[in-house]
């Protein structure tokens, strides 16, 4: 059987089905206008307002990294809409976050962190925890004065 004389078969089908049932019919077709109307009305009565064009502030894929993927999500979360160009729009900016209270966070934290490893005053706490040792073995009135003396001096 060709292809033409199987659709033919298949539409004669179809309409003597659809003869038949006629309440079906009907609904298959006043269902879709029915909700056409629906939006119809609904468009009548909120009409459309003009609203400046609108810039969303950028957000960072994971593949730009953890933080700036965090920052994207936290920072804006409540997806403000700006009238003017946001700084991440220009091309290779990652991320416009510089200010934000997880950037300082973690660059005062990387601060602190590399700081104490070339800071020299650590030595103070080698010299306390040798004095707390020297206490814990002797335990002497007189010794626990010298060592308060070594400490506060």
């Amino acid at each position: 059987m060709s292809q033409r004389t199987q659709l033919a078969l298949l539409l004669w089908k179809n309409l003597t089905y659809r003869r038949r049932q006629k309440l079906q019919l009907l609904v298959e077709i006043v269902w879709p206008l029915f909700i056409f109307f629906i939006l119809i009305g609904v468009r009548l009565s909120y009409p459309p307002y003009e609203q400046h064009q609108c810039h969303f502030p950028n957000k960072a894929m994971p593949s730009a990294g953890t933080l700036p993927w965090i920052q994207g999500i936290l920072c804006n979360a409540n997806n403000p809409c700006f009238r003017g160009p946001t700084p991440g729009e220009s091309p290779g900016v990652v991320g416009n976050f510089n200010d934000s209270i997880i950037s300082r966070l973690f660059s005062d934290a990387k601060k602190i962190l590399l700081y104490s490893q070339n800071d020299k005053n650590l030595e103070g706490f080698k010299e306390l925890a040798r004095a707390l040792r020297k206490l814990q073995s002797s335990r002497t009135g007189t010794d626990l004065i010298i060592i308060i003396i070594i400490i506060i001096g």
